[in-house]
């Protein structure tokens, strides 16, 4: 049996800021998710402007706690960040301000600690193998390269 759930525009209001509130959310996910109810473009519009106007949505806050989250937790580098976030379409303002929530001696000491452990990881004799693999390891995490050969070359 295929029930459709349709939603007024109030309850679709009140669904949305318990899904804001719960975790910071982009714009394009609270878009998609509204689409997804099946609600009309007029009143997704009247929805979003009434989450930014209330707090329940900000792309700067969102793009903060993206950053801090992914870099702390996947130790994910600039590159890779930035990337994500530009899928997410944030401003090219909001990333800027985001990247700045990563304290300088932290990113260093994570890239540090990364390529050491994996340097350990990767069993491999030749050491040109070995620094190829290394190096396609950060650089996918989205370290940047000239940092990455700066690290591999003070290790290997």
């Amino acid at each position: 049996m295929n029930l459709q759930t349709t939603y007024t525009v109030d309850e679709a209001q009140k669904k949305l800021e318990n899904y804001c509130a719960y975790q910071e959310r982009c714009h394009k996910d609270v878009r998609k998710k509204l689409k997804d109810m099946k609600m009309i473009p007029e009143a997704i519009d009247k929805i979003m402007v009434h989450l930014i106007d209330h707090n329940f949505l900000n792309e700067e806050r969102f793009a903060k706690a993206f950053v801090r989250g992914k870099f702390r937790i996947k130790k994910w580098g600039k590159n890779r960040l930035v990337r994500e976030l530009k899928f997410k379409d944030i401003s090219k303002y909001a990333i800027d301000v985001a990247l700045k929530e990563i304290d300088e001696a932290d990113y260093f000491e994570t890239l540090n600690e990364l390529t050491q452990k994996r340097i350990a990881q990767v069993n491999e004799k030749n050491i040109y193998k070995k620094k190829k693999k290394v190096a396609d390891y950060l650089l996918y995490r989205g370290w940047e390269s000239h940092l990455v050969y700066q690290k591999l070359n003070e290790y290997l």
